[in-house]
């Protein structure tokens, strides 16, 4: 440490490279101004004693290992103008304190883990110019910035946190704000017109939030900004056509993952300082035109997943002018055409190249290789023919090479070899013929590689197979590979996935294959392997799915694969094996786990398998089974006749009694007192809920432990007394699992004289639907979420009861009022319809039903969620339900109310919805239903083939497309109920059988 000293000096204390802990002697430092700590090893808590120290200005700790909370007195001296203590491991919350400081300019607490809320006292402050707390677990809202004081605020970077709520208006009034970084947490709403009329603001990063609603015109006006983040929200609308005139300073602008569509203005293409453009995974459409060549400054240039148009020949010829261009992605759009020659004229700083997903033609140009700074190129789902040129060996930079899903034929060239940084390689679909390169031995550091579905002949390269690198994954399937899989395999002990099924392999299976203790799915069905299965695979403990079928092997079972545990699919069908069948663990009811048919010797095992038995004679147990069915059949015939008079005299008996029991009959008694004691007076405590008609208490009757709910009616509000009439007719006559189940009723006089009506329900400990989708915000920041199989299981169950009342009772009944909050949830998260006091029965032909009950006449139901016709004086119809259904089936989805605020100048939740639909369907779901599977991994990247994956994504979308189906205006146009209710549950046991496994990657089991 280097220390000076002298009184009114500029005291300056430094530590150089030190270790171990501040010292807490400092603080005594009697004219210590400035303390440099900065970049240090230094590592325990800061001393509190700082907290004393009145002429310190300077604080400077950043980059150390300093863990504990910031002393609560920090900001106590009224010389500290400079706090610096970013990037260490601070825990606890910001003392409000800190920011009392008259002097305090510049704080950086950014990359540690404090949380809590942001103190208000930071944003009162008259002297702060920057504040940093970038990276943390901070909590709350962002505090509003006083009116009536300018403030000297120029950099405020809260980004990487869990802040939540609305981005405040009054952050426009920061008039000196030239940087506002705010991307990646929890924001809501919509994006506030006053941020537009900062008059310098150079950055505004809002990317990874949840904001929705359109962009305000004053951002686009706003000509000071150089970058311009809203990516991965719910944002939506076009892009003004003089964007490229208006930001004129503008440098990178990013709109990812959005509901942006229409074309591209002409205008950007002469904003030609942008270095970022990133409008991927939108829904913009049109020429991409050849002028994008124009942005001569271009470092990223990202267009990939939109519906884009043009030649691809013309756009990468027009590139080659962009010589700082480093990563270029086109892919998932509509290009066609030939790659040119001048592809291998792109910059030589160029990094990255993807176009897969195209229509591209022709044949890969040999001026490719000349890219020698490549690290990812991808060119799978195209239409590409002729052979692979050998200069791709000239790409010795390359991290991942994708070709896959195209039609490129003749042998894979033995320059592949060269790639000795490859970690990734993908051909598979193809039409590759010839032997596997032995080359492939030099791949050093290739971990997956899947060459499967071409027509590749010859041996496996053991030069191949012992590539220790080979840790995710070797996919040899479906080709005509000959010979035996060599010994060295068992070089590849990292390895978790094998795949050499569906090949002329032959051979015994190599006992070295247990050496790779990785494994978790191997397949080598469909091949001509002969022999036992190798004891070595005891090893094998980690194996998920092992398919050996459509061989020749031979012998026994081996018992220790009843102790895999994590064994979920075993098929050992079409060999020829014999003996007992174990029965421990995955073979302990295994009638869809383990698949034995076609071994002819096999006997025992699970009764499932249907195998003969081993200890007995076939043949005498079927005798045994043909004496008991002749005893059985004299036993039945003995009774039959006393069988028939019985069924006869109950027939009669129930055709005397009425078809739906008297309410004394089926239901108990209860009072007044019974139902003020159950509730304690009617306590505000025992309180659940108050609607239009009446309120709803919880509460207990006698001695019994479970819990009810008590809806008592005001009949002193218009229109309750016939809701309680309709609620009572509707529940007498119908009775369905996912209906809340009526106990009793009660109709008396209250303890005033004044008439009593109450219904007694069962009690729902879960709430309502509406509770779980929009928690107040006293709620802990939504510590109640449902995940999709939740909201799925919920759906079918509403579908159900809905397809109950409208095609299962005799007179169809009409709900006419559901909406989340008439959905109730079970102590097992199944879902009840409930509140009937608009419900009406419809009328048929010749029925005694008042005619007024298909009336609209007091039909008031719940706006947002009642049908368009019936605003227009339509009579009630099943089909009003059914919007009803496909409004709360989209507001599940989205996670958004149908009266939104958003929700204006003709936009519903419906068109919203439908705007993204279906190639933005995964960007507008309510961000809590894959809150623990981070929703990227359901959106199709780069790398993305994972089957399971698009299958989930599938039934987004087929749940998306029912709820647009139901909630179209048009009646004649939305299905029935038990249409939706079938498809509904076509979705459920799609979903059933995809598997999140840890990461979040999906995968759906063969």
């Amino acid at each position: 440490m280097h220390e000076e000293k002298g009184e009114g000096s500029s005291t300056k204390c430094q530590f150089l490279r030190n270790c171990g802990e501040i010292p807490s002697n400092l603080s005594h430092c009697p004219n210590l101004k400035n303390l440099s700590l900065k970049n240090n090893l230094l590592e325990g808590e800061i001393p509190k004693e700082f907290g004393f120290h009145h002429k310190l200005q300077i604080l400077s700790a950043s980059g150390n290992h300093l863990t504990g909370g910031i002393p609560p007195l920090l900001g106590s001296s009224l010389s500290l103008t400079v706090v610096y203590l970013g990037n260490n491991d601070l825990t606890g919350g910001i003392p409000p304190f800190l920011a009392n400081s008259s002097s305090l300019v510049f704080v950086d607490l950014s990359q540690n883990s404090l949380t809590g809320e942001i103190p208000h006292s930071f944003f009162n402050s008259s002297t702060l110019q920057a504040i940093n707390l970038f990276e943390n677990g901070l909590t709350g809202g962002i505090p509003s910035f006083p009116i009536i004081r300018a403030s000297p605020l120029f950099f405020l970077a809260l980004s990487i946190n869990s802040l939540s709520g609305s981005i405040p208006p009054s952050l426009g009034n920061l008039s000196n704000l030239l940087g506002l970084y705010l991307f990646e947490n929890r924001l809501e709403g919509s994006i506030p017109e006053s941020l537009g009329k900062i008059p310098g603001l150079e950055v505004l990063d809002l990317s990874i939030n949840n904001l929705y609603g359109r962009m305000p015109p004053t951002l686009y006006n706003l000509s000071s900004l150089a970058y311009l983040g809203v990516g991965a929200n719910r944002l939506f609308g076009t892009l003004p056509p003089d964007i490229g005139v208006t930001l004129q300073n503008l440098q990178s602008l990013v709109m990812q993952k959005s509901l942006f569509q229409g074309h591209i203005p002409a205008s950007l293409y002469n904003a030609s300082q942008i270095q970022l453009l990133d409008l991927s995974m939108n829904s913009f459409k049109g020429l991409l035109s050849s002028s994008v060549g124009s942005l001569k400054n271009l470092v990223e240039l990202n267009l990939g997943e939109n519906q884009l148009q043009g030649n691809v020949w013309s756009v990468l010829s027009s590139l080659t002018n962009c010589s700082f261009l480093e990563r270029l992605y086109l892919h998932d759009n509509k290009l066609e055409g030939n790659l040119p020659a001048s592809v291998g004229n792109l910059s030589t700083q160029l990094e990255r190249l993807v176009v897969e997903g195209n229509q591209i033609s022709g044949t890969i140009p040999v001026e490719i290789g000349n890219l020698a700074n490549l690290t990812v190129l991808s060119m799978d789902k195209n239409l590409l023919t002729g052979s692979i040129p050998p200069t791709i060996g000239r790409l010795q930079k390359l991290i991942l090479l994708g070709m896959s899903g195209n039609k490129f034929s003749g042998p894979i060239p033995s320059s592949i070899g060269n790639l000795t940084q490859l970690n990734e390689l993908y051909m598979q679909e193809n039409e590759l013929s010839d032997n596997i390169p032995a080359s492939f031995g030099d791949c050093r550091n290739l971990n997956i590689l899947n060459l499967s579905n071409n027509a590749l002949v010859g041996p496996i390269p053991k030069e191949l197979v012992a590539l220790s690198s080979l840790t995710r994954a070797l996919d040899l399937s479906h080709n005509i590979l000959t010979g035996s899989i060599p010994m060295e395999v068992g070089s590849s002990i990292n390895l978790d996935c094998l795949n050499v099924s569906n090949n002329r392999l032959s051979g015994e299976i190599p006992r070295t294959l247990g050496t790779c203790q990785h494994l978790e799915y191997l397949r080598m069905e469909g091949n001509f392997f002969q022999g036992n299965i190798p004891q070595s695979f005891i090893n094998l403990r980690g194996l998920s799915e092992l398919d050996l079928s459509r061989n020749n092997l031979s012998g026994r079972i081996p018992e220790f694969f009843g102790s895999f545990s994590s064994l979920q699919y075993l098929n050992l069908s079409f060999n020829d094996l014999e003996g007992e069948v174990p029965k421990d663990g995955v073979f302990d009811n295994s009638s869809e786990t383990v698949v034995v048919l076609g071994n002819k010797r096999l006997c025992g095992g699970d009764a499932k398998l249907r195998l003969p038995p081993c200890s007995i004679q076939a043949s005498e147990r079927n005798l045994f089974k043909i004496i008991i069915i002749i005893i059985a059949s004299v036993i039945i015939a003995i009774f039959f006749l006393c069988f028939l008079l019985i069924r006869l005299q109950l027939r009669k008996r129930r055709e005397r009694s009425t078809s739906v029991p008297s309410q004394e009959d089926k239901y108990r008694i209860i009072s007044y007192t019974d139902l003020l004691k159950a509730t304690d007076g009617f306590s505000s405590a025992n309180l659940v809920g108050t609607g239009n008609s009446g309120s709803v208490y919880k509460g207990k009757l006698g001695c019994e432990e479970k819990f009810v709910a008590v809806k008592v009616f005001n009949i002193h509000q218009v229109g309750a007394l016939k809701s309680f009439k309709a609620e009572c007719e509707i529940i007498r006559n119908v009775r369905h699992s996912n209906l809340v189940r009526i106990i009793t009723s009660c109709s008396s006089i209250d303890s005033t004289g004044n008439d009593f009506k109450a219904l007694i329900f069962e009690y729902m400990p879960n709430g309502s639907l509406d509770e779980w989708l929009h928690p107040k915000a006293q709620e802990c920041h939504r510590t109640r979420t449902l995940d999709l199989t939740q909201r799925l299981n919920i759906a079918l169950d509403v579908a159900s009861a809905l397809c109950y009342l409208h095609h299962n009772v005799e007179v169809p009944a009409i709900h006419c009022d559901l909406k989340p909050s008439n959905v109730l949830l079970d102590n097992d998260m199944t879902a009840h319809v409930g509140d009937f006091g608009l419900s009406r029965f419809l009328p048929t032909s010749g029925s005694t039903t008042s005619k007024n009950s298909a009336s609209l006449m007091g039909i008031k139901g719940t706006i947002g969620y009642v049908a368009p016709e019936y605003a227009m004086g339509s009579q009630i119809s099943t089909q009003g339900d059914v919007y009803s259904y496909g409004i709360l089936l989209l507001e599940m989805l989205t996670g958004m109310k149908p009266t939104n605020s958003m929700f204006k100048d003709g936009l519903n939740l419906h068109k919203f919805v439908n705007m993204a639909f279906p190639e933005r369907a995964m960007v507008i779901l309510d961000p809590q239903i894959l809150q623990n599977d981070q929703s990227e991994e359901f959106n199709s990247n780069i790398r993305n083939e994972n089957f399971g994956r698009m299958q989930l994504r599938r039934c987004i979308i087929s749940l998306t497309r029912i709820g647009l189906l139901c909630s179209k205006e048009s009646p004649k146009e939305r299905p029935r109920m038990r249409d939706v209710a079938d498809e509904v549950h076509a979705v459920k046991e799609m979903l059933s059988k995809v598997e999140i496994i840890e990461g979040g990657a999906a995968v759906l089991p063969e």
